[in-house]
């Protein structure tokens, strides 16, 4: 399973997002190019509806595959009071010829889009060992099926950020617990709640923006 908060973050401030996250995770700048393909079952599958996505990146000289299943959100009044949303998650690598293999299946076409951004990793010991991955991506749509290189963006003027981290039933509380710690250090750049829940943009963003600018980064580590 998997712990994540997300939000919206104005381009103009993207900049000043990397410089922090450069400072707090000490890290490689990880480059995202994926081509994500939704693929949904047909009739001939049973009754319940199956989602899955194939993810290829792009960002190495050879595209990798891999397949995504994320079930329903945890449910019951302990999960409605977390402010990470906890989810199923399944991933695997796969084969380049996976989507024939998908659509033999019975799963059709729902969408398709392009993400591209850049990634970093913090990685917390206390109270538990965790690995959290922080995504800041633009989504683009295909104008045509496949037409990876006629990707057009949506919101040319916002991107997204993602910050998850893995799960068990027996550690997600504590998990749950450093996403959030995370999410309200960057808060005076970027409102990060539960996927589905509307926080908006940060209305002083550009000031905490600025201010991080004319520092060029932080060393703070949480």
């Amino acid at each position: 399973m998997e712990c994540v908060v997300q939000g919206i973050l104005e381009a103009k401030h993207v900049d000043a997002l990397e410089v922090l996250l450069q400072g707090l995770c000490g890290g490689l700048r990880e480059t995202i190019k994926v081509h994500e393909i939704c693929l949904k079952t047909g009739p001939n599958l049973g009754a319940v509806a199956s989602e899955v996505h194939l993810c290829c990146s792009l960002s190495q000289p050879e595209p990798v595959w891999s397949v995504r299943h994320v079930g329903g959100a945890m449910r019951g009044a302990g999960a409605e009071q977390l402010p990470a949303l906890v989810r199923p998650v399944l991933e695997a690598g796969i084969s380049n010829n996976s989507l024939r293999f998908m659509h033999a299946l019975g799963y059709k076409l729902d969408y398709e889009m392009l993400r591209t951004g850049f990634s970093f990793q913090m990685h917390k010991t206390v109270p538990i060992a965790v690995t959290i991955t922080i995504a800041v991506t633009a989504i683009h749509r295909l104008p045509k099926t496949h037409s990876v290189d006629e990707a057009q963006p949506v919101t040319p003027n916002l991107h997204m950020v993602q910050l998850t981290a893995p799960a068990s039933p027996d550690n997600y509380s504590d998990v749950v617990g450093a996403i959030s710690g995370l999410a309200e250090y960057l808060a005076p750049l970027v409102h990060l709640s539960k996927p589905g829940v509307p926080a908006g943009v940060v209305p002083t963003a550009s000031t905490a923006a600025a201010a991080l600018i004319s520092r060029g980064g932080i060393t703070k580590v949480l």
